[in-house]
């Protein structure tokens, strides 16, 4: 395991003290643990579990000392390299600006939704020639970049979809997010075939509840066809399931573990509702009401597999774990500041238009260039772009007084710009993600973190400090 996190700017340490001018300083956090608490270094998130009863002596201890301040510029050398170091590796490409639902928190305009265009078969070739060119100047040599057909309903696309995926399977790695209403069997032959990740979105275990969220425009709800796409796709590791977390099925949570786990889903998503546009914020939970429900969710994700043997990865909370255990092993990027949008990945809208993140097509300001008409490295310097790469706790009240700033990020800059007026703003929730964080360390201190984690999740991962009293 790799307890370390490192911060941007900071100086290497020049003595063996901690919490004075010259070495780190560590913060005492309480994670709801009968026998240990977390010291935590702020700035480079670097952490230790200690024993209540010997948090004095650890403390006092120089040998501890000594080994922390050490180690402190590496840390800090790490931290640097992943908020500020990386660069673009993949794309949410939205194919079309229409749905055939009108979920009640989505963040895309209606007006896109009902009467938007779709790009043509030979625009998506020229925009998947144009970013393997850009992708050959960002990229490791041996990894593919992703493109993740995102949207709107990528699927009401399909036959340019599909002849994108069959013409540059060999350039990109795949993967679309869809309603399943359109998920025949040609369709999921196709993509299964050629080996395409494929996002499933329902938000409750029945048609009452899901279908509250989750409709079309004549208000039918489409629980039927999520489920079917779901067994048909049972044994396919490239699967997933998102559900959107909301007021309407927080006392349904523990029930959809269940569900999603006997349909044998590989990996899900419980994600809190984005309140980037009004209508989500009508459904938005309080956060100890939705701390509460979500974390008895993954309570129950951990008996069935200590039952079944089976995990089902809740792979936005694995995240936050990773993020602790081995910054650099993160697979998302909304949970650090700056996120991913714009600096891991940007958005691509049917018209050519750029954004940080999905979150943000529908609003102009952060429209950034054109894929048909500007470099995209050109793109990524715009202001649209930097308002939201540029966004860092330091910079947000309270954020960066907070103790775990660095494994939480203050998401999102969509909603706390449209939401709360401004990028330097928190965005909906705090208390919900402080929550999660303490979970992780209780099951870090128990021994129960790998239960959580999808199977190898350490295969690269080293130690980098290790102390013991």
């Amino acid at each position: 395991m790799k307890p370390t996190l490192s911060a941007p700017e900071a100086a290497p340490s020049r003595g063996r003290f901690l919490n004075s001018g010259n070495g780190p300083h560590l913060e005492p956090i309480d994670i709801g643990h009968d026998a240990y608490m977390a010291l935590i270094e702020p700035d480079t998130a670097f952490w230790s579990l200690v024993r209540k009863d010997a948090l004095a002596d650890t403390l006092a201890n120089p040998s501890f000392r000594a080994a922390v301040a050490k180690k402190h510029g590496a840390f800090a050398k790490e931290m640097q390299a992943l908020r500020f170091g990386l660069k673009p590796s993949a794309v949410y490409f939205n194919p079309t600006e229409r749905c055939n639902l009108n979920c009640r928190y989505c963040y895309i305009p209606e007006k896109m939704r009902k009467n938007g265009r779709h790009m043509s078969q030979v625009r998506m070739f020229e925009a998947l020639e144009r970013l393997k060119l850009y992708f050959k100047t960002t990229m490791p040599k041996g990894r593919l970049p992703q493109v993740v057909f995102h949207g709107a309903e990528p699927m009401l696309n399909r036959e340019a979809l599909f002849a994108a995926i069959e013409r540059y399977g060999n350039d990109f790695r795949f993967g679309v997010q869809t309603n399943a209403t359109l998920l025949d069997d040609s369709a999921l032959a196709f993509l299964t075939e050629h080996g395409v990740g494929i996002g499933l979105s329902l938000d409750a275990p029945s048609p009452s509840i899901a279908n509250k969220t989750r409709r079309s425009w004549s208000g039918e709800g489409v629980f039927e066809a999520v489920e079917t796409a779901m067994r048909k796709l049972k044994g396919y590791p490239g699967f997933n399931v998102i559900c959107t977390v909301t007021n309407s099925n927080l006392k349904h949570l523990v029930a959809l573990v269940d569900f999603f786990h006997a349909h044998e889903v590989p990996a899900c998503m419980l994600n809190i509702v984005r309140c980037t546009l009004p209508g989500a914020r009508v459904i938005k939970p309080d956060d100890s009401t939705a701390a509460e429900a979500y974390l008895a969710a993954l309570d129950r994700s951990h008996e069935l597999y200590k039952s079944t043997g089976r995990k089902l990865v809740v792979a936005n909370f694995a995240n936050v774990l990773v993020s602790i255990l081995a910054p650099t092993a993160r697979r998302l990027m909304c949970d650090i500041s700056p996120c991913g949008g714009g600096r891991c990945f940007f958005a691509l809208a049917p018209d050519g238009g750029l954004y940080p993140c999905s979150e943000f097509i529908g609003l102009p300001e952060f429209r950034g260039g054109n894929l048909f008409k500007d470099n995209i490295a050109d793109v990524l310097q715009t202001p649209a772009f930097t308002k939201v790469t540029g966004r860092k706790v330091e910079d947000i009240e309270p954020c960066n007084k907070c103790t775990i700033r660095h494994f939480c990020g203050s998401p999102c800059p969509a909603e706390a710009h449209e939401m709360n007026g401004d990028m330097r703003r928190t965005g909906a929730f705090c208390e919900f993600y402080e929550e999660q964080v303490r979970y992780a360390f209780r099951l870090i201190a128990d021994g129960l973190a790998d239960d959580y984690l999808w199977d190898g999740w350490d295969k690269d991962a080293t130690t980098t400090f290790e102390w013991g009293m």
